[in-house]
């Protein structure tokens, strides 16, 4: 289940979107491996405390499992929430 995210590879993020034309984002490369590097996350000030940082993530996360991919946490949030749902330890490399 992805959570309402969806990636956007052309801006190379994974997305959620809120309320008018806000999103929160997780923005990611593609290393020398084929692997999707996740690099930094944004959730608008104004959503704060309201997990939608949470969302983001399980959804970015579900989504690269579905798509055969692994994921390398370059972002210390993304790290932050692997390192409380280790059920994602699968698609993680390194």
């Amino acid at each position: 289940m992805s959570q309402g995210v969806i990636e956007n590879p052309a801006e190379h993020r994974f997305e959620l979107a809120l309320d008018g034309d806000d999103i929160a984002a997780a923005y990611y490369r593609i290393d020398e491996n084929g692997n999707v590097a996740l690099i930094h996350t944004e959730v608008p000030y104004a959503y704060g405390g309201r997990g939608i940082g949470t969302r983001l993530a399980i959804g970015t996360f579900d989504l690269i499992r579905a798509s055969g991919r692994k994921a390398v946490l370059k972002c210390s949030f993304m790290a932050a929430f692997y390192a409380r749902h280790p059920e994602y330890r699968d698609i993680v490399a390194g």
